[in-house]
């Protein structure tokens, strides 16, 4: 008869962490091979996309796969040493000789503490060279040394004010909530995640970057008489600074029941000639936008979420108790609430985990692809299409791309099938 012990555990976290790597590693390399080979502009975005671009956009493509494959195994060495040689069991260790309070609570806030400190400093020196060299080699980075190290204290600050109390609260409920406490804790959770929804955009994130009301002009009216004309319920309508940090575009909206906000990059705002895009093609981002408002994506989305979190926290609540699951990471007597908890989500479960990741990302293209649609039925087929290349175009997006590759990474489709789409010409979307 089949009998679990703490090796077989600890290898079969091992075996699926590994799985995943190779996995993602065969998929880069497909890409890798594609952005290699594919040295003539297809014929979609020939005449709106210069062949200088087009190898820009190739060779940014393949440096970030090499970085990518460099990153992934780094990250992957880390992950089985700290597992294998029982790092995580060390660190709780040291955090219990802190005498200042006795209590798991206090000893878990210390762990978390150390934990993602050393994890901060050991992928440091990666995301310097992903920011000042490889950013930078291609014109996106916009950081000083100065901006980044704030950007980083500030981050690491904010990470440690929110996850310490949220951490907490999750142990207490674990430890005295009784037999339903992953209800409790599902409902603690969720509540904590709609308040962070209501609170980050208007009170965090303006730490970070600067938003200013979108000036009076055309631009400003248009976008008011198209969430009018919608019924859209606009409250506030922002550009942020994005330049600052770095030339990449975007736009977004947020916000809960009637009071909804518009953001815009300022990198989104300009000309065909100095970059990003005219009135006509923010309307019609904006218009895209819209269609994830009016097919309720978010709403959806928050739905999957919580879903998704109640199945985590009840396969929590049957297997946290095993000896097995703390004796497989080093702990020897020790049975932490917090410990049990990353163990069980992040590794017991990483096929879970992966499938789920997957079936999101494939609801995501399909709803990327209704709000496409939307901005269609509005009259935006022509201008969004032209956004959708200029913004590839200044993000030097590669527009080539293997099945597989995109399948599995791209949550929103590549360049080349919405233009099919907008142009009535791939109907496997509807």
């Amino acid at each position: 008869m089949f009998k679990l012990t703490e090796s077989l555990m600890l290898y079969g976290i091992l075996v699926f962490q590994w799985i995943e790597y190779l996995w993602e590693i065969y998929l880069s390399g497909r890409q890798y091979k594609v952005a290699k080979k594919t040295v003539t502009i297809p014929d979609a975005l020939k005449g709106v996309m210069t062949k200088e671009t087009f190898d820009k956009a190739r060779k940014y493509s393949m440096a970030k796969n090499r970085f990518g494959l460099v990153k992934d195994t780094f990250s992957i060495i880390v992950s089985t040493a700290t597992i294998y040689f029982g790092v995580l069991a060390y660190i709780w260790d040291y955090a219990e000789s802190w005498k200042i309070y006795e209590g798991e609570v206090f000893v878990s806030c210390v762990w978390i503490f150390i934990l993602t400190t050393i994890q901060t400093i050991v992928e440091l020196p990666l995301t310097i060279y992903n920011t000042f060299v490889l950013e930078e080699e291609y014109g996106f980075n916009k950081q000083t040394a100065r901006f980044f190290i704030i950007d980083k204290i500030k981050g690491f600050i904010l990470n440690q004010v929110l996850t310490l109390p949220v951490s907490s609260v999750a142990i207490v409920i674990v430890k005295y909530g009784g037999d339903y406490f992953f209800l409790w804790l599902w409902i603690a959770v969720g509540i904590i995640s709609m308040v962070l929804l209501i609170v980050y955009p208007s009170y965090i994130a303006p730490r970070f970057d600067k938003y200013t009301p979108l000036p009076e002009g055309e631009l400003r009216t248009r976008i008011e008489a198209l969430a009018t004309e919608l019924r859209f319920p606009l409250t506030q309508l922002y550009v942020v600074e994005g330049s600052k940090r770095s030339s990449h575009s975007n736009a977004y909206f947020y916000g809960l029941f009637n009071s909804k906000r518009i953001v815009l990059f300022d990198t989104l705002l300009g000309s065909a000639d100095k970059g990003g895009c005219n009135n006509d093609e923010v309307l019609a981002v904006i218009s895209h936008e819209l269609g994830h408002w009016s097919h309720g994506h978010v709403t959806k989305n928050l739905i999957i979420m919580q879903v998704n979190l109640f199945l985590m926290f009840s396969v929590f609540a049957m297997t946290f108790r095993n000896p097995l699951i703390y004796k497989a990471i080093g702990f020897k007597i020790a049975r932490p609430v917090l410990v049990g908890l990353m163990v069980v989500i992040q590794y017991v479960m990483m096929p879970y985990n992966a499938l789920i990741s997957f079936l999101m990302t494939c609801l995501s293209r399909r709803f990327e692809f209704q709000a496409d649609r939307f901005a269609m039925s509005l009259g935006k087929s022509e201008p969004l299409k032209n956004a959708l290349v200029q913004l590839n175009k200044d993000n030097l997006g590669f527009p080539v791309y293997d099945p597989l590759f995109s399948s599995w990474y791209h949550s929103h489709p590549p360049l080349l099938e919405r233009i099919a789409v907008l142009e009535g010409g791939n109907k496997k979307s509807e």
